[in-house]
């Protein structure tokens, strides 16, 4: 069982900044695609990005491509979302996945997932 903690939401004012991460409590970590999610409640989960186990390949969302940086630190098990220039359709609970395949990350599908911190832009 892995577990997934996320940190780093609030509340900020569009066109501010801020930095999600996600803590996995194994060692696993390294071995495993990582991606963020986010949902608006009443909406489908929508893909946002994600990354290789080793950190080489990355993919994201048009939405938020140019904004949004993923990376991670497999040192210490942490997975990160560094978000620019927010506006307020970036609003949203944010929640970081584990997966064992990466063809299917775009999917939806995965093996693990937080419990989710919630970011909210403001005009």
């Amino acid at each position: 069982q892995v577990q997934l903690v996320e940190l780093g939401g609030g509340l900020v004012q569009a066109g501010g900044s801020l930095r999600l991460s996600c803590t996995a409590s194994t060692r696993t970590f390294s071995n495993s695609h990582m991606s963020w999610f986010r949902q608006v409640p009443g909406e489908d989960r929508q893909f946002v990005a994600a990354i290789s186990a080793a950190g080489v390949a990355t993919e994201y969302a048009d939405s938020v491509k140019g904004r949004f940086t993923i990376s991670r630190d497999n040192t210490k098990n942490t997975l990160y979302l560094q978000m620019d220039s927010l506006k307020q359709e970036d609003t949203a609970v944010y929640y970081c996945a584990a997966h064992r395949r990466w063809a299917t990350i775009q999917n939806g599908d995965y093996d693990y997932r937080g419990q989710g911190t919630q970011v909210t832009v403001s005009p």
